[in-house]
Parts: structure tokens; C-alpha cells; sequence
């Protein structure tokens, strides 16, 4: 699938105004290509829907945390959320504006709580009985009140896929309706904890609004119970998960959404946690083909990348569409594989493909979000290089790694 960044220009694939061939060349396989402009013209695509809220935007780090994306995002004026200390730590080195970060994740450690509450973020997250305790006592022993929000488990269905959902009373993720109900007389009296927001997030790669709606719902309900309390919210987080199109399916209807949010959200304040919307068509993973094979009569095209490099089609089944650098028109039925052991490591299967030969380049699509972020060193293998590319120049935003890097530490 082809998207205003990528597209063939004379038989080759560009970014922007850069051939992809070029950057193969130069900079070697497997590489990440993001588009610099389609990173800013998704997330000002996704602010101007929902423009007449003056919506508050996080970008989701976990996404691509690359730093120069985060610089890219930082000086559009982007908020963030994050789900680590390693992540708060990557948004100190862009100079990040902490009173639009927020922190969420169900397993934060005393230290990354330490560190949350000394920058000074807009909300620490609570997704459990015992962090909201963690939390009261690093605020008394600081003498301080911590700003604080509950994500809530909403136990709602966000039609995707089992392990991408988050929002089911079966899942690890936030507190049920009835539990940060019953805090409201605690919070009432709490010298230590200041409740800003109540939050959501029900799932990743969601394209149908309903749910969110649905959710929203739910929330606001609950929300108004802690303003009759006296507990003045300044924001509900709507979370993130709107998703994109992978193999041509509809693309998400984000104005549908804001109208039902302007007519329903009262005086809120509304966060929102865009990660893939933002990255995901931004960016591809470029791959050169080092054999072709055909066993039993089933036919393998295997590239230099792997499930190290790119684990969504191994972990969630996810199609990425798969073309070639230079338009070819032979077509045959393939697997295309890495050369990793294991007979999960793939980037499609049975798929009618280009003729590939040995020595060409392909690019696997849609792989700006979740991408380098969840690649690893398994069988020992170096990680990818990150590339940007700005209209007709390209630059290296992330150095490929050596064998050096593998043993460094230890």
C-alpha cells in the first residue's frame, strides 16, 4: 500500500523526493526510512480533528522512540506518553515540556516513581491499590502532593487483536469502575495526592470509533461523580490505539469521533495518546534479498531483516504490504524470511509477490510504529539503522550496530 511519502516515481520507489535504492546503497540493509514529513503531517492531521477541542496530544513514545522523532514531535509542540523510566529518560534529552507528560504502565518501580514525581510531570497514572500507596508515601516523604491520575479498566470489547486489547476486566491494565470509586473519600482528605484526570486506553490498532465511544461513555459518567465530590478534574485521557490501514481497510473516522466529543464532553479537558497514527505510515524497513528457494514446490525469498528487526508478523499475524525498490512485474507465490532460526521468522506468507532475485531490495510497509522499538539481538544480530529523510536529503538518526555493541557490558 502506497501512501503520499512512499510512492514510484520512473519504476522506483521513493521517500519524499529521496529513492530508496539510494539509501539502501548507502547506508546498508536491513535499514529503517521514516518520512519527516509524513511524521508531522499525520500528527497535524490527527490535531486539526480534533482542533476545536484544544485537545492536549501525547504522542505515545513506546511508538518509535527514536530521538530525533521525539525532538521532531517536542518542537511541534507535542506532549508525551510514556511507560518507562527509560523512556522519561529519553524525553529529558529533547527537552521535553514535563506538565504534558503523563506515565502510565501497570509495573512502575520506586525509581521511576522517584524520578516521575521529581520532574514534575503532569500525572503519574495509579493502575494499582498498592502503586497508589507507593506513590502517598514517596509524596509524604518528599513533602509534596503528587498529581495523580487512575486509568480505569472500562471492560470494553476494542475489536482488535487479543493481545493489543486492554480494556477487558480479564486484562493487567488499570482499576475497575467500582475501585477508584470507592477512593473518592480517600482522595477527599489526602493532604499528599491530587487527583487530576481519570484515563482510559482500550487497546492498539482500533480503526472503528465505537468503542472509543462507547468508552468515553463510561468514563465521563464516573468522572462527574468526582466533581460532585469535590474533586475538580482537569482533564479525562482518552488514551491511544486509533489505528491505520494495513491492507486497505477504511481508515479511521476521526471526525465522527470529535463530533460526539463536542457535543458530549462537557467542560473537560481532553488528553489523547497517539503513537501509530502518527509514525506508522511514516516509516518503512528496507531489506535485500540474499536467496530464493523453493522446497517441495513452495517457493522462500529470504532477505537480510528478520523477526529480530521486525517481530509484528511473527507476534500479532500483522500484514505489512511488501514491495520491490525497482517495479517488477513477474509475479509468484512466496514466503518472504529472514535468516533467523526459527520457522516464525517471516514477513509474509503465501503472498503473491514481485519475482525477487538475489541481490534486489525490498521495502516492508507501514513499519514506522512498533517496529525498531520491539527489535532485539536474538541469534546475536546487530540492529537496524534508523534513517529520516527531509525532502530530497536523507540522514542517519540511528547508527546501525556492530558486533562491538552485541558484547559491549558484559
Amino acid at each position: 500500500m502506497l501512501t503520499q511519502a512512499f510512492e514510484y516515481r520512473n519504476g522506483w520507489l521513493f521517500c519524499d523526493d529521496v529513492p530508496l535504492l539510494d539509501i539502501a546503497r548507502e547506508v546498508g540493509t536491513p535499514c529503517y526510512v521514516y518520512s519527516r514529513n509524513a511524521i508531522l503531517g499525520n500528527y497535524r492531521t490527527f490535531r486539526a480533528a480534533f482542533a476545536g477541542l484544544d485537545p492536549l496530544i501525547c504522542y505515545s513514545v513506546k511508538a518509535n522512540s527514536n530521538l530525533t522523532v521525539l525532538r521532531l514531535l517536542r518542537e511541534e509542540g507535542s506532549g508525551f506518553d510514556v511507560v518507562s523510566g527509560g523512556e522519561l529518560y529519553r524525553l529529558k534529552q529533547v527537552g521535553a515540556e514535563w506538565d504534558k507528560v503523563v506515565f502510565s504502565g501497570v509495573g512502575k518501580s520506586a525509581a521511576e516513581l522517584r524520578m516521575a514525581l521529581d520532574l514534575s510531570i503532569r500525572s503519574i497514572n495509579i493502575e494499582s491499590m498498592q502503586e497508589l500507596e507507593a506513590v502517598a508515601e514517596l509524596a509524604i516523604e518528599r513533602e509534596t502532593r503528587a498529581a495523580i491520575a487512575f486509568r480505569v479498566n472500562p471492560d470494553i470489547e476494542a475489536q482488535t487483536h487479543p493481545y493489543t486489547v486492554t480494556g477487558l476486566r480479564q486484562h493487567k491494565f488499570g482499576l475497575d469502575v467500582e475501585q477508584v470509586r470507592r477512593l473518592i473519600p480517600i482522595l477527599q482528605t489526602s493532604e499528599h495526592l491530587r487527583v487530576t484526570s481519570l484515563g482510559v486506553h482500550i487497546g492498539s490498532q482500533i480503526l472503528d470509533m465505537q468503542p472509543f465511544i462507547n468508552t468515553f461513555v463510561r468514563l465521563k459518567e464516573l468522572a462527574d461523580e468526582f466533581r460532585a465530590a469535590g474533586l475538580p478534574l482537569e482533564h479525562l485521557d482518552l488514551g491511544g490505539g486509533v489505528g491505520i490501514p494495513y491492507r486497505g481497510e477504511k481508515s479511521a473516522d476521526l471526525a465522527k469521533y470529535a463530533t460526539f466529543l463536542k457535543e458530549n464532553r462537557g467542560d473537560y479537558r481532553l488528553v489523547f495518546e497517539p503513537g501509530r497514527f502518527v509514525v506508522g505510515n511514516a516509516g518503512v524497513l528496507v531489506n535485500q534479498v540474499l536467496y530464493h528457494k523453493a522446497n517441495h514446490g513452495k517457493h522462500f525469498v529470504i532477505v537480510d531483516g528478520a523477526m529480530n528487526d521486525l517481530i509484528r508478523p511473527s507476534l500479532y499475524q500483522a500484514h505489512h504490504e511488501i514491495l520491490p525498490l525497482g517495479e517488477k512485474h513477474q509475479s509468484i507465490t512466496a514466503d518472504v524470511v529472514g535468516p533467523v532460526c526459527e520457522s516464525g521468522d517471516f514477513f509474509a506468507r503465501d503472498r503473491s509477490l514481485p519475482q525477487f532475485l538475489p541481490g534486489d531490495y525490498l521495502a516492508v510497509m507501514n513499519a514506522g510504529a512498533y517496529g525498531f522499538p520491539l527489535s532485539s539481538n536474538y541469534n546475536s544480530r546487530p540492529r537496524a539503522a534508523e534513517v529520516l529523510v527531509e525532502g530530497t536529503t536523507f540522514k542517519v538518526i540511528r547508527q546501525r550496530e556492530t558486533f562491538e555493541d552485541l558484547v559491549r557490558g558484559e
